[in-house]
């Protein structure tokens, strides 16, 4: 992992949802943070993948997760694993109340089958 180009520590996340299911009325499984610009997508378990989707359109190629007890980042041009990093810009993980998977009052009653589970 090349900290100096993939990760700015001093940005802070985008919010405590994903971005674009926020807009779109979606849903996730898990969340994970941009490492260079602070956007939060939803994870490759999610059925809309837009951490992912985010990684590929900017070149951003370095995530962590956005829950709480995890900080593992992940570099897409490597797919390396790392189970840690260095300290981003608080907060380190999306409000311990909020649903996993959420949000709460937008999960379809299917949604464990969408997940494949």
């Amino acid at each position: 992992m090349n900290p100096e180009k993939a990760i700015d520590p001093t940005v802070p996340p985008s919010g405590t949802g994903c971005a674009e299911c926020d807009a779109s009325g979606g849903w996730w499984l898990h969340l994970r943070r941009c490492a260079r610009c602070g956007h939060i997508g939803c994870c490759d378990d999610s059925p809309s993948k837009h951490a992912t989707a985010h990684a590929h359109d900017t070149g951003h190629p370095v995530i962590r997760s956005f829950e709480p007890g995890e900080a593992w980042f992940w570099d897409y041009t490597t797919s390396e694993f790392y189970e840690s990093g260095p300290a981003l810009a608080p907060p380190e993980h999306h409000p311990v109340d909020q649903s996993t998977p959420g949000p709460a009052d937008r999960l379809p009653d299917d949604w464990r089958q969408q997940l494949g589970g």
